[in-house]
């Protein structure tokens, strides 16, 4: 009886063994057809262009495989690989990311973090890149790529710095030169108001002066001229004066009735 279970359970075993391999054979066709179609692709593309329809059929043949086999490192890296070629370098990081949480030696980790820094820096993220070369070199030190790649986005990072320190200074001077523009209206403002002021002032000096002139173009009767003056008035009061009681006395003349004696 238990030889009889003995001899069911070594068959169901050996089904399960032959199923594993099914897939796995299954798998590695799938990866075997994406990477034919991934080279493909490589050759076919240049400077010109991207041969993304190959790429794009290669990234099915990884997925089925993946599908076959989840978590296949092969496959999850392919696909990533397939869409970094694509320049999808965000899909990529995150296909190569989850690679990272798969590998388990660290020969395949520092691949992971290779790739992975090649999509941080594909998006211009060059500290996560620079992080991930790292790592990748504290897996694999002898990884000559990685050493690359990590002077590279270091230096891509200096150029960002400077470029963005020169930006800086840029805008303070232009800062400067709009806060001098302002204070130069301002002042010419100020000094537009003080010749105005100036000119008021001038205007009224002058018109001052001309007053002044004309009082002192007005001419000045002396002592002598003025007695003369009183004097004459004087002498024509009097002679006024001897007219009118000439002219009363002539009057009353004329006036008494004739007498005849």
């Amino acid at each position: 009886m238990n030889r009889k279970y003995t001899i069911q359970f070594l068959i169901i075993g050996l089904l399960l063994l032959v199923n594993l391999a099914g897939f796995a054979q299954k798998e590695r066709k799938f990866i075997r057809r994406g990477n034919n179609l991934y080279e493909k692709a490589i050759e076919n593309s240049d400077s010109t262009g991207i041969d993304s329809v190959n790429f794009v059929n290669a990234e099915i043949e990884y997925r089925k495989a993946l599908e076959k086999m989840p978590n296949e490192l092969k496959a999850v890296s392919n696909i990533g690989s397939a869409q970094f070629k694509q320049q999808k370098y965000a899909e990529a990081a995150s296909q190569f990311e989850q690679a990272l949480n798969i590998a388990e030696n660290k020969e395949d980790k520092a691949k992971a973090y290779f790739n992975y820094g090649n999509a941080m820096l594909g998006q211009q993220k060059l500290d996560e890149s620079i992080d991930a070369y790292k790592n990748a070199l504290r897996n694999n030190p002898s990884d000559m790529e990685a050493k690359y790649n990590l002077e590279f986005a270091r230096k891509m990072k200096e150029q960002q710095e400077q470029q963005q320190q020169q930006q800086d200074q840029n805008q303070d001077q232009n800062k400067d030169q709009n806060k001098d523009q302002d204070q130069n209206k301002d002042q010419d403002q100020d000094q537009d108001q003080k010749d105005q002021n100036q000119d008021q002032k001038d205007q009224q000096d002058k018109d001052q002066n001309k007053d002044q002139q004309q009082q002192q173009q007005q001419p000045k009767i002396s002592k002598q001229n003025a007695e003369q003056m009183l004097k004459a008035l004087e002498n024509d009061e009097k002679e006024t004066q001897e007219k009118v009681k000439k002219a009363k006395a002539e009057k009353a003349k004329s006036s008494k009735p004739d007498i005849d004696w």
